[in-house]
């Protein structure tokens, strides 16, 4: 795959500082932004993949996608131009609008991501013991969660054929799954997906999620974050059926989703993957608590509908 990462995005808040603080204790480490009114973040594996910028309502600004080389850009300029679309280029990169929701879309030839290996946490299990003669792993753990990387991004669309079509025609996504009559599950990684496309009556970024080492990050993460902040919680823990990952749903202070996630479905054969056609709950989870109303329509939906964003 020519693609190989989702490198960062850029996401626009009304409350830059409030938001800010969420990030730094949801466990990304700040960095000096060379900009005064911008804040910056980055993952322990990913370098910086997070920027703050402020914006009279939350938006998705922009993602960058990872590329190898610029033979890659000149196929994504080509497949960009089919469509009708405008991509302007720079010295190492590409960048287009997505037509339906208005977020620029950066290709850039970047570094392929080394993350070390993290020794797996041995499981016991029927006529399996793994671990013997001592606790498991997790509940020792005390340090803070601090997530790898940041692994996709979900976006409301007011025309998903149109998302679609610039994400997978245009930029070279693969399709990995769909929500009948409602999204699209896309990758321009191994990852299952990278961005998640849904049906919406506005554009809107519902949630950015980010890797942890394991199911016990999972917990540990979210149960840290609700300590002080039981307002925070949104939907979990759980487990998905697209994508196989364990989940935990945040709140940050504008109205953005944030998720923990751990053991996501790796494709590193195209031609070993079938897309499904996922109906019901399985195009929501495989199992957990059932989604709460705000988790489906968030609760400034009407709001950022008419243009007019007040904060809870």
């Amino acid at each position: 795959m020519a693609l190989h990462r989702l490198s960062s995005v850029v996401v626009g808040v009304p409350n830059l500082d409030e938001t800010a603080r969420y990030y730094t204790d949801f466990g990304l480490t700040p960095v000096d932004p060379g900009d005064t009114t911008e804040r910056a973040f980055r993952t322990l594996d990913g370098g910086e993949q997070l920027r703050l910028v402020k914006t009279p309502v939350r938006r998705l600004v922009r993602l960058t996608i990872g590329a190898d080389d610029h033979d890659d850009l000149r196929r994504v300029t080509e497949r960009l131009t089919r469509l009708g679309i405008d991509a302007v280029q720079a010295p190492g990169s590409v960048t287009a609008v997505e037509p339906a929701t208005g977020v620029r879309a950066t290709v850039a030839v970047t570094p392929r991501i080394d993350q070390p290996t993290v020794p797996a946490t041995p499981y016991n299990g029927p006529g399996r013991p793994e671990r013997v003669n001592t606790r498991a792993p997790g509940v020792g753990r005390t340090g803070p969660v601090r997530p790898r990387k940041l692994g996709h991004v979900v976006l409301g669309t007011t025309d998903l054929a149109t998302t679609e079509r610039f994400f997978l025609d245009g930029l070279g996504f693969k399709l990995s799954d769909r929500i009948a009559g409602a999204g699209a599950f896309m990758r321009c990684s191994t990852d299952h997906h990278n961005v998640l496309a849904l049906s919406a009556p506005v554009a809107f970024l519902h949630h950015t999620s980010w890797q942890v080492d394991d199911i016990d990050d999972v917990g540990r993460g979210a149960m840290t974050m609700l300590e002080d902040h039981p307002e925070r919680h949104v939907w979990g823990l759980g487990r998905h059926h697209a994508g196989s990952n364990f989940f935990w749903y945040l709140k940050d202070p504008a109205g953005n989703f944030s998720e923990y996630y751990s053991d996501m479905d790796c494709v590193v054969d195209d031609q070993l993957w079938t897309p499904e056609t996922l109906e019901g709950a399985k195009g929501l989870f495989n199992w957990g608590p059932p989604p709460p109303p705000s988790f489906l329509k968030p609760e400034d939906l009407g709001a950022l509908m008419t243009g007019a964003h007040s904060l809870p």
